[in-house]
Order: structure tokens, then sequence, then C-alpha cells
């Protein structure tokens, strides 16, 4: 509905008749709209109601209200009276068809449900020769969750000279769209503003999805966010038009499996027959193993081996070669060796019996020589030696070979001067030296090095690892400098010699141990001079040489030794340092989103599982970035880990790490599983005894004793900022409003730029007035935080306004006692609420006072006698000065409920005095901050009749 559209009368119910007045206007483009006004400011007791026609539902859940009206300033209008307001109240009623009257429903709040008392922004009071300046309001409200077919808008003045010049109701829905390869539907939005209305996403044709079901969230704005899951183009596909078309991948290009990566081209000796090709076929006398990726080059067989050289010794022969001119375009050429015995006669040859010996072995060498022993004397051999390689198993051709024919000695004749025995054992090796990485060793030649040593074999692997994962190195000297080890691991060596006979047996194991990080250097590396240790530096130099940030940090303070101090995040030049010294950063795939649990100011905030290598899985929190993030959204949404990564307490909410190096950002912090603090004790009001309260503000104090203790305010401690695990630990979380403190004077102090936000309700006098936050600010929030659990949940001052919370803190009033508060508990509030912040306690004196009274329970028993309830609240109106029972009301601002009082007989004060809560919600009294309000002023009335009681007798 949009009022501005309509062409005639509006025709709107009005009650009284007297009241609002429709009339004709202009809006800014000057088109006429109809208009409603009433301005009956010098009659008392205004109650002009004005109803809307029916507006049909839809689909909506949540509607939202756009009214644009201005007000007339009450105090620049001549003898005005004091009833004189400046707000009216929106009310609606919801129905199933359109079933109104000038009389029903009712003209009063019940049944008509109130979504909100406006106020105008501006008002208007100049007045020139044309007539009054007027100043136009716009503002949004909206209700929810609404069922029915339909409502009503109802508009209710109690006093106000104003016009209601636009009326649009609407709702919102997220649109059709597709993202993460997948189409979702237009999406209504949830009942409630904080809502978020699952998606089920479709894959695009030809798409296929990974890992969990594809989904969107909707939220109250309608807008999308939270991606889970994603669809992506299954193999043979790849996406285009900015992932909204999965294409078949043309002829000559391939893709073998799904996912956000393009087609390829086909490799080298290959093709493809059709479109959307997942491989390509290798042209003939080409190949691929089955372990080759499809993005390989098609290969072909070795050609044979080169430079074949014989070596015979009597009966044993050393054959040595040079690899293939070609290796098929393979890196996994190994050669068999082919042995043919040919006899003494013109025989055919014959393959060799078992009884001949092949070193290492005879098939899949990977060195070019063997050595092969037990011949048969005076026989004619043939050996062929092939190259193969991982295709030839596949290839129609036979490997390729080179032979060579030999003819073996009598056995013991010493008739080639080429042969010489083996050289002995290497018996003893020395560590010259280590570092983190390296070990430098040292080796004695071999007591019967039987020729000449060509070179030597050094074999090492990890003591904690099989021998078979050895790793060799030669060396043509008897030393050599082994590299690339791990720190602080002990491994186990091996050396031989070899010469031209081959290698003689390995010498026994010794075992050696890198060093450890951060141990002493190697004798032979140079030692940089260390940082003198920082202990009460008062002043620093700055020097080129010295680029350390926490060098210069600890230049700026003065700490005493071993103490840790916070460390402002924003004072590094690039804040990225902070996060990486600070917060560590965890690998994506060790993190797997659950479900959706709210949504913060950078975007949403997840349950997921972490499983880091080594360790269980664990139970997370995730809070991810939004999409479309400038840098400094980035860099202010990763200052948060950079602040909670330097605290380390049972009672400071954890910090896994963060993840920063793919999409989405996230920060992972430990799960709380009963949410935070507010929340869980309005969910479960009175379900705790007085110790397990006493035992949730102790773990609160703990934590912020350790974070003043740090130097650190936290400047936003209230219950919504405290979460709360399965034993009922409570941890201090929320760090976004964090300063540094600047330890120049005996009381340091931050001052934060003018016009910041500030949680009122929560914050210290000082900090509200002169921007000057604290630890002993940080107290006094803390005494906000003890009345709302003792109040499980309650809203601190209730429905009093911001500006009303500042003048009453400022004329001394301070919250009274929940209900069944104990005397030392709330004493213990007024404490903090000190307006000196040199008379409120420490925190560490906080922690002691509760663990004296966990100690002694008996000092919990004892609660505030409600006689003593109007010396604390200086400004509770004294009932006797009020002559009925409706003025008293108008006092504490719950007028609006005279006539529920009226109509259920109470209007004399004693039967006031004797009402009950659940009497105030029997007389139609349904908002609890009210029902509070209008309980804890019938307390107070009855305390002071008690006092007038006890003074008179």
């Amino acid at each position: 509905m949009d009022s501005t559209t309509a062409t005639a009368e509006l025709g709107w119910t009005i009650y009284p008749s007297l009241g609002w007045e429709e009339v004709s206007g202009y809006d800014e483009n000057l088109n006429t709209i109809r208009t409603y006004q009433v301005c009956n400011v010098f009659d008392t007791s205004q109650n002009n109601w004005l109803r809307t026609s029916f507006i049909r539902r839809g689909g909506a859940q949540r509607v939202h209200v756009e009214i644009k009206f201005s007000v007339r300033d009450c105090s620049s209008i001549p003898n005005v009276p004091g009833s004189c307001k400046e707000t009216f109240n929106l009310y609606y009623y919801e129905v199933d068809s359109d079933i109104a009257n000038k009389m029903f429903p009712a003209w009063m709040e019940n049944p008509w449900i109130k979504v909100d008392t406006i106020a105008a922004d501006e008002s208007f009071s100049q007045v020139d020769l044309g007539g009054r300046v007027m100043k136009i309001n716009t503002e949004v409200r909206s209700f929810g969750p609404v069922s029915r077919k339909g409502f009503y808008l109802a508009f209710q003045d109690y006093g106000a000279c104003m016009s209601l010049i636009a009326v649009r109701t609407f709702y919102r829905k997220c649109p059709r769209v597709i993202k993460n390869g997948a189409v979702f539907p237009e999406t209504l939005t949830g009942a409630e503003s904080t809502s978020l209305v699952a998606a089920r996403g479709t894959c695009i044709r030809n798409g296929e999805e990974v890992d969990v079901p594809i989904k969107l969230y909707c939220n109250g704005d309608g807008e999308w966010m939270v991606p889970i899951g994603r669809c992506v183009c299954k193999a043979g596909y790849e996406a285009l038009e900015n992932g909204t078309v999965c294409k078949a991948c043309p002829s000559g290009f391939f893709k073998a499996a799904q996912g956000e990566h393009l087609c390829q081209k086909c490799p080298i000796n290959s093709r493809t027959i059709n479109e959307g090709a997942t491989s390509c076929i290798c042209h003939n006398g080409y190949y691929r193993t089955d372990s080759d990726p499809p993005q390989m080059p098609c290969t072909t067989i070795p050609t044979s081996p080169q430079n074949v050289i014989s070596i015979v010794n009597e009966t044993s022969l050393m054959l040595e070669w040079s690899a293939p001119r070609e290796n098929g375009g393979r890196d996994d050429v190994v050669y068999n060796i082919i042995c043919k015995s040919c006899g003494g006669g013109r025989g055919a040859c014959t393959r060799c019996g078992d009884n001949v010996q092949f070193v290492p072995r005879q098939l899949g060498l990977t060195d070019t020589r063997v050595h092969i022993s037990d011949l048969l004397a005076h026989t004619q051999y043939t050996f062929e030696i092939q190259a193969v390689n991982g295709v030839s198993d596949q290839s129609v051709y036979s490997p390729r070979f080179s032979s060579v024919n030999i003819t073996t000695n009598q056995a013991g004749n010493l008739t080639n001067s080429l042969y010489f025995p083996a050289p002995s054992v290497v018996s003893i090796i020395h560590q010259v030296s280590r570092t983190v990485d390296s070990i430098t060793l040292s080796w004695s030649q071999p007591d019967q090095p039987n020729g000449v040593i060509l070179d030597y074999e050094v074999q090492f692997y990890e003591k904690s690892l099989a021998e078979f994962n050895s790793s060799t190195l030669r060396s043509q000297t008897n030393t050599a400098v082994i590299r690339g080890l791990k720190a602080g691991t002990i491994y186990v060596f091996q050396v031989r010699a070899r010469t031209v006979a081959g290698f003689g047996r390995c010498s026994g194991k010794m075992y050696f141990q890198t060093m450890t990080e951060g141990g002493p250097p190697a004798p032979t590396e140079l030692q940089p001079s260390p940082l003198p240790a920082p202990l009460v530096p008062v002043s620093c130099t700055p020097s080129p040489l010295l680029h350390d940030r926490s060098y210069r940090f600890w230049c700026s303070f003065q700490v005493s030794p071993g103490m840790k101090i916070y460390i402002d995040p924003f004072t590094y030049e690039d804040p990225n340092e902070a996060v990486r010294e600070f917060a560590k950063e965890i690998d994506m795939s060790c993190v797997k989103i659950e479900q959706v649990i709210g949504a913060g100011e950078f975007g949403e905030v997840c349950s997921g599982n972490l499983k880091l290598p080594g360790k269980r899985e664990i139970l997370v929190a995730i809070k991810t970035l939004k999409s479309g993030y400038t840098e400094k959204q980035r860099r202010d949404f990763l200052s948060e880990a950079s602040i909670m990564g330097q605290f380390d307490h049972p009672n400071i909410i954890h910090l896994e790490g963060v993840v920063t190096k793919s999409c989405p950002v996230m920060i992972i912090t430990e799960f709380m599983e009963n949410g935070s603090l507010d929340s869980f004790l309005r969910q479960n009001d009175g379900q705790f005894t007085v110790i397990q309260l006493v035992g949730m503000m102790r773990g609160i104090a703990a934590g912020m004793k350790y974070l003043c203790d740090m130097n650190y305010v936290h400047r936003d401690l209230a219950a919504r900022n405290i979460l709360v695990n399965s034993n009922l630990v409570c941890k201090v979380s929320d760090f976004g409003l964090s300063r540094f403190l600047e330890d120049d004077t005996s009381d340091p102090t931050y001052t934060s730029a003018l016009g910041g936000k500030i949680p009122i309700r929560w914050t210290a006098p000082e900090a509200i007035q002169y921007r000057k936050f604290t630890s002993s600010s940080d107290v006094w929030s803390y005494g906000i935080v003890m009345w709302e659990v003792m109040s499980y949940g309650e809203r601190p001052y209730w429905d009093m306004s911001n500006q009303d919370v500042i003048n009453a803190i400022e004329q001394d009033y301070r919250l009274p006692p929940p209900m069944d508060c104990p005397n030392a508990l709330h004493q213990l509030m007024l404490d903090c609420w000190q307006k000196d912040r040199n008379n409120r306690p420490k925190f560490s004196q906080i922690v002691n006072t509760l663990d004296k009274m966990i100690r002694n329970p008996s000092s919990l028993k004892a609660t505030t006698p409600l006689v003593h309830l109007p010396l604390l609240d200086r400004t509770a109106p004294d009932f006797s000065s009020f002559s009925t029972v409706d003025e008293w009301l108008e006092a504490i601002k719950m007028g609006q409920y005279k006539e529920n009082f009226a109509n259920s007989d109470y209007t004399s004060f004693d039967s006031v005095s004797q009402m009950t809560m659940d009497d105030i919600l029997r007389i139609g009294v349904t908002l609890a901050g009210h029902q509070k309000k209008i309980f804890n002023s019938v307390q107070m009335m009855r305390a002071q009749m008690n006092q007038i009681q006890s003074v008179e007798v």
C-alpha cells in the first residue's frame, strides 16, 4: 500500500470525529496527495485514532511501514499546556477479512498491537510570511510475524500537533539469483528482522553439487547471504558467463573432473572425438598408463641403451652403459638384463639358469651398472640390456635393447688385468658440525681399498622411519654435507666405498641429531648480537638497524619484567603483520561449516568443525567476512583476531585461528554451546541458584581482571558479549570496540573519536560525557552485567530512553536490586556505580569479594528490604504527592494503562499497593518491561506506606 498513489480520498476511519482530519497536500514534486493532520494541543487527555483500510498480507511474514510526517515543536506554540506531545503511536491489528467498523476493533491498545512510539528527528517551529516551514520526517518500522490474510494499521495521537503526509507498507524478498553454480528461487524474508530463511538451490544444467546440499540464506533486508555448498560443472563441461552456464568442452579440449577449472587443450600426441570429452585419446604408437594424469602428454617407449662396457673377471662380469638417447617422453626409465647362454657348440642360445646372480638385481634397475656372477667358465654368453618405461607393456613393439657377447675365463686365472676385489668396510664416521637442517660428516679410508676409490656413497634416513625410506648422496672425498634435514631429528648414516670392482659393504649404522630450533648456531656461523632485554626502558633512540616492531613497542612503555602487555594491532604500519603475529593461519580444508547461527556486522556467524592434522576434531564458531568487502572492512574484521590472539585465559574466548588465504575470510573460535549470556538467562529464567549465578559473575570478573592486567579496556562489556559453554563457564568476547591503553600517566585512558557509538545503558558517565574509557569504566559496565545476571537478562533501565538514562544517572539514580537479589551483591553493584571512578573497586578486589561470598554462602541469604528502595531510587515518585492513581501512572510514564487500572477497580493506592505480578498481567499489561516497571513502583509504594505506618506507630 502506498497512500501517495491514491487518486481520491483515502477514507480512513477516524475516532473520535473531531480528531484526525483528511486534507489535500502536495509532495516534493508538487503532486497532489491526501494527508491527515491533527492539532488539538489545547485540549487535554487527547486520544485520537486513525485506522487505514484493510491491507492484504500476500505472502509476507514481516511487514515494513514507511511513514512521512511533520510535527510542530510544542515550545513554539504560545500558551500550550503541559500535555502537548511531539510523538505518536503506531499499531496493527490482524484479521482474515475486512470486518472493521467505526467501533471495532476497539480504540485501545488491547486488542491493537503496538509497534512503536514514533518521535520526530526534526520538528518545525519557524514561521515566515508564506506560512510554517515544514520539516518532513521519514521513519520506517516493521512488525511480525503476521499470519492472517490481512491487517489494519492505526495511528494514535495523544496530544501532538502533526501531519501524516504519506504511508507506505511493503514487505521484502530476495530475488531469483544464480550463485555458486545454482539457481535459487525468489524467497520471502522471515518473520523477524534477524531471521535467516534457507533456500535450497538447484544446480544449473550440467552442474553437480559438491560436498553438501547447496543453500543460500535470505536475510531480513531481502539480501542473499551465507552461501553453503556449491555446484560446479561436471567433467567435460566448463563454467562460462560468470558461472551461470556449463558449456561442453569443444573439440580438441577436455576436462577430466568436475570443478571450476576450464577445459584444457589436449596434451601432445592426443586428440578428442566428440565435444564434452573427459579425456583425450592417444595417437597411434603413443600411450598413457593408468596412473598418468589426463593432462600428461601421451608417451612412447625409449630407445636402446648406449655405450655398453663389459669387464670380465673369470666367471664374473661387470656391465655398464649410458642412458638411451630418447626416453619416450617419460622419466621412469628402468633397465632389464636378459642373460643367454650359448654353450660351447653351435646350438641355439638359451636363457641362463637361476644359479646366475645379479647385483643389485636383474630387472628394474635404476642404475646403469650391474654385477653378474656365478657364470660357467669358458662359456659364451649374450647379455641384452633393455630400456623400458611405464608404457612399454602397452606397446605392440618389443623393448629396445643393446647387447654384448662375452666369454668367461677359467676360475682362479687372473687373465683380466682390470679385475680388483671390492674395497673393505669403512670403519669410522665422525660428525664435524651440525645446524638445524644439516650435518657435516667425515670418515676414514677403508683399510683395504683394493684399488683406486672412485667415490663414496652416504646412505641416510630418519631413525623413526623404515630403512627402505633411505636417501643417498655421492662424494668424491671422505667428507660430505647432508642438507635439507629436519630440525631436532635423529638420522641414521652408513657409508660405503666404490672402486672399479664395485661397492664395498656398508659401514655400521651411526646416529647423529640435527640442532633444535632456537638452539645456538653452528661454530662456523656468524652470531648476531641479541637485543638487550627490555626490562624497564624509559626512552629509546630510533635506529635504522632496528626494524623489530615489538622492540619499538617496548621502548614506548614502562613495564615490569615478565609482564605481558596488550599490543594494539592498529599501531602496525601493516595491520596484516599483526594478524600474522598473533593469529594462526588455518587451511580451509580443515574447516567444515555446518549451519548458520547468526549474523554480525561483517558477515555471518556459523557453527562447524575444525580438524587440524594430528589433533581430534572439535566444535568451533566461525565468523565469515561477507563477499564484496573493502580492504578496510577486511582489516577491521581481522583486527578482532589480532586482539583475541593475544589473550590466553579460561574466561576469555579462545581464538583457534584465521583463514585469510582463501575465501571466505574467517575468524575461528571455540564453540560456546549456550550462546550469549543475556539470551541464555532469559531462556532459563529462575532456573539457577544464587551460588550458580555468583559463579558466572566470578568467571566474568576473572576474565576482566586478566584484561585489566594487560592494560586492555573492553569498552563494550555487557551480557550480550559474554558467551556461555555447556559447563556454565562464562567467557568475555566481542573485542570490536577495544583499544590499547597508553601508559603515559598514572591514570591511563583512551579517548575515542567524538561521535563514536557508545552503549549508553552499560557505560560509565565519564565515558559518555568525555569519552574517557578506563578499566574503571569497565568496572561500571561490570556492575550492569551483575544486574543483568541477577534479573535473568532484564534490559537495564527497562524502556527508558537513552537520554532519560543519562539524566537519571546524573541525578544519582541507580538501578534497584532485582527480585530476590542478596544485599551483598547489590552493594557490590552500587560500589561499581560510584560516580567518582577512583572510588570504584578494582577487578582484583571484585574477584576476591565474590570468592568470599562463594566460600560463605550464608552471606548471600539476606535480601534488600523493600523499605530501603526509595533511598536507592531518588527519582522514584512519592505516591503521597499524587491525589489519584492516574497521576501516579503518568508520573512513572505508564499513563497508557490508566483505563486498564480503572476498568479493574484499581482506583485507590491501597488496592494498587497490594497488586502482584499476576494482577498486573491480568489487567492487560503484556510487555515484560512495563510489567517490571509497574511492579517495582508498586513495591516502592508498599514500602513507603509501610514506612508511614511504622512512623505513626
